[in-house]
């Protein structure tokens, strides 16, 4: 799953800078009324604009991959933008000498020497001043649309781009709410600063999992995150339970790390429900997707069953008719029909839990 996603992260890269790369070769030479005298015709700037996308797309994912996985990530984001903007210049200016040592040798007809290539004052030719710029606002821009990526979602992003929430719109939905166990106690025993580390570290292992099993998180809510799906892709592979108990495992693999900084290992309940839902974009400054309908708050009532019913995380019986019972992975329980908190009829609840 994690190669699939980077995989999808360097085509997403690759096919950004042959855009961008598209856009310069374009506005570069469409004022001059002839070629450049490297291109024989038109194909060769296409070629050139594809070539150039594959090198400065792989770089551009191979500084994002560094980060991700270095100590970088810990550091506050403007260092990481700063580290994978050095990152970008270092790998063209890399390009530019080996493009022009390449281009002596094929005019000289013999192998310069390095003297020879570094006196060469590329650098400072017009052309290449012109490229550095372009590609430092294009890494920027980039940059910010990662960044807008990772606080709203890539899904959510897209949507809002393409204004496809600016009018309320019906939507099938599954969500799936997180909660953790304890959480008042743990808060008045650690204070908030460590609290508030706690949670962050707890969440920080829910990122794979949630990528994994194709699901968005719509909100963190202090201890508590709601994740969601569009309903038909929720229910695919056991997808909305895998999340839950995948993070479990998650938290229990880290459980010297835990036991080291705060005394125990943080444990979660959760819930899941699915049903018809309005979806529209508000506010004005800040805009967010958001959800209408009684599903998200029948879902946090059946959440707070959990405890009751002694069960660490439940569904609906509207979900468990959705679901691919023969070819689960999970053990379905039905607990009969239960009066939720505000609710005037029962509700079918079913446990889940690993074969």
């Amino acid at each position: 799953m994690r190669a699939r996603r980077q995989a999808k992260r360097l085509l997403f890269a690759i096919l950004a800078w042959a855009i961008a790369m598209a856009s310069f070769v374009f506005f570069r030479y469409a004022q001059t009324p002839e070629l450049p005298q490297w291109a024989v015709g038109s194909a060769d700037l296409a070629t050139l604009a594809i070539y150039m996308g594959i090198i400065f797309g792989s770089l551009h994912w191979l500084s994002n991959l560094i980060s991700d996985f270095s100590a970088i990530s810990r550091l506050p984001y403007i260092f990481s933008v700063i580290f994978k903007g050095i990152f970008l210049l270092l790998g063209a200016m890399t390009l530019a000498y080996i493009t022009q040592y390449l281009n002596m040798w094929a005019i000289e007809n013999h192998m310069a020497t390095l003297r020879q290539m570094l006196t060469v004052h590329i650098l400072y030719s017009p052309s290449f001043q012109a490229l550095i710029i372009y590609l430092v606002a294009v890494r920027v821009g980039l940059a910010f649309i990662e960044q807008m990526a990772l606080l709203v979602g890539p899904r959510v992003l897209l949507n809002i781009g393409l204004g496809k929430y600016h009018k309320p719109r019906y939507e099938q939905s599954l969500f799936l709410y997180i909660d953790m166990v304890a959480s008042t106690t743990h808060a008045e025993s650690l204070g908030d600063y460590r609290f508030s580390r706690l949670i962050q570290d707890s969440f920080s292992l829910l990122s794979d999992t949630v990528a994994n099993n194709e699901a968005e998180i719509y909100r963190y809510m202090g201890d508590a995150v709601l994740i969601h799906w569009p309903l038909n892709k929720g229910v695919v592979n056991d997808r909305c339970m895998n999340i839950y108990f995948d993070f479990s495992q998650q938290l229990n693999w880290q459980r010297k790390y835990f036991e080291e900084h705060y005394g125990f290992v943080p444990k979660f309940k959760a819930a899941a429900h699915c049903g018809q839902v309005v979806a529209a974009v508000v506010g004005v400054q800040k805009q967010e997707i958001s959800y209408f309908s009684d599903v998200i708050n029948t879902l946090a009532r059946l959440q707070d069953q959990c405890n009751p019913l002694g069960q660490r995380m439940l569904i609906s019986g509207e979900l468990e008719s959705q679901l691919e019972t023969r070819e689960t992975q999970y053990k379905i329980t039905n607990l009969g029909p239960v009066k939720l908190k505000g609710k005037q009829q029962t509700t079918d609840v079913f446990g889940i839990h690993p074969k």
